[in-house]
């Protein structure tokens, strides 16, 4: 009898290769399973913001997830939350979005928002985020918000050689200020820098009225609305104050975005510039020094005030299995202390995480953080309500719509313009 074996030897080798090549089949699907297509929805389009969000997009994908970058432009991210508004709307939101202050609660409120209390147990949030930013963050007691970093708002940037060209030195009162903007005009430099669009003169107004009138009043005015100090003569002084600082700007500014305002006191075609310190971005992308070629001071009169602005993610529930892997692995590398440093040594904030070391952060992000803490100390630490960390959308649109239409008009009062922030402080 003819033995069957080696018959039989092509077949067992061909059920070896299907066992082998559905273990590759088997072994794709669970990579598959484990990797996350995670759509983040931002506004972070200049070049320091840009660098940070390439950042961020590579650490997710060593991750194994996959970013799919929804970039909405606009430095105030107004374009970007009707963006949102509408994908929400339509029942397909992303999967990340860049959102902040109450807004957080709002979408919260409204059950689309996925908790990420795993992560921040995890994470120890609760031990390393200030208490005025985690409950922020927070919604009914739940983390339902990623923070990633502490703006200060009320800085005064500064061209170094177009101070020296008048002899001056950083303004510290805003008589110290008009001085000076009066001697750089003399030169033929602009003394402002500005872009003519409503956040950049809302964000002016906020540090001039900090400058003016001090944490105290800022509270009782921005915080709890009071209709009295809208309209009050602290507040007339600060809408003069502000409405003063047109006549140092130049006629360019109208549509100008921020970035560009910023780019005038790099190149020295204007010498200041009232801006967040994402503008140290600017000046960190264009090589230079602070120190040396920029000055980073505070506002006049707000040199023991602080008001913060906080970049945050928040992750929407969405209906694609497998997204919450990559939802949460992103939450997570937020607060891991490497994008944490990282990503503020490319941005110009300083880290929210309070455990980290700053012996890689120049002198102007250790300026921030040692007066963030002492602010704090002495209540000076005030939620910037131009950059919505504060007031209501409707508030704050009205608040801009006032300011807008008050630092374009050649007719209106300081007290008109008061009352009609009063007013505005009603808007629902």
């Amino acid at each position: 009898m003819r033995s069957t074996q080696p018959a039989r030897a092509p077949a067992r080798r061909s059920f070896v290769a299907l066992t082998a090549c559905a273990a590759a089949v088997f072994a794709f699907a669970a990579n598959q399973a484990h990797a996350a297509s995670v759509e983040v929805l931002h506004y972070w389009t200049s070049g320091g913001e840009a660098k940070s969000a390439q950042l961020l997009k590579k650490m997710l994908e060593q991750k194994g997830d996959t970013w799919v970058d929804f970039a909405v432009a606009g430095g105030g991210g107004g374009n970007a939350m009707t963006v949102l508004k509408t994908r929400v709307v339509a029942g397909n939101p992303p999967a990340a979005a860049q959102i902040k202050g109450p807004a957080i609660q709002e979408w919260a409120d409204q059950d689309v928002l996925m908790p990420i209390d795993d992560v921040a147990k995890a994470g120890n949030w609760n031990s390393l985020l200030p208490p005025e930013i985690a409950s922020i963050m927070k919604y009914k007691g739940h983390y339902v918000g990623a923070p990633v970093n502490i703006h200060r708002v009320n800085w005064l940037w500064i061209n170094a050689d177009a101070l020296k060209k008048v002899g001056a030195q950083p303004p510290k009162t805003w008589d110290d200020f008009f001085k000076v903007a009066d001697a750089l005009k003399k030169a033929g430099i602009t003394p402002v820098a500005i872009g003519g669009q409503p956040w950049q003169e809302a964000e002016t107004f906020e540090t001039v009225a900090l400058g003016v009138g001090g944490a105290a009043f800022y509270k009782k005015a921005f915080v709890q609305l009071d209709q009295a100090t809208l309209k009050g003569p602290t507040m007339v002084k600060a809408l003069e104050t502000f409405k003063r600082i047109k006549a140092y700007t130049d006629d360019g500014q109208v549509g100008r975005d921020w970035n560009l305002a910023t780019a005038m006191v790099i190149n020295g075609k204007a010498a200041m510039q009232f801006m967040g310190d994402w503008a140290k971005g600017e000046f960190s992308v264009a090589g230079k020094v602070p120190g040396k070629d920029y000055l980073c001071v505070a506002a006049p009169g707000s040199q023991n005030d602080f008001t913060f602005n906080v970049d945050s993610f928040v992750f929407f529930k969405v209906k694609t299995p497998g997204v919450e892997k990559g939802q949460k692995d992103m939450a997570g590398l937020l607060m891991s202390p490497a994008f944490q440093e990282a990503f503020n040594l490319n941005k110009g904030s300083i880290p929210v995480r309070q455990d980290l070391s700053l012996s890689k952060f120049d002198d102007c992000a250790k300026k921030s953080s040692a007066d963030f803490k002492a602010a704090g100390k002495t209540g000076g630490l005030v939620p910037s309500w131009a950059h919505d960390m504060l007031v209501s959308p409707a508030v704050e649109g009205a608040f801009y719509d006032v300011l807008g239409n008050y630092w374009i008009s050649k007719d209106e009062t300081a007290q008109q313009a008061a009352d009609k922030l009063a007013e505005a402080a009603k808007a629902n």
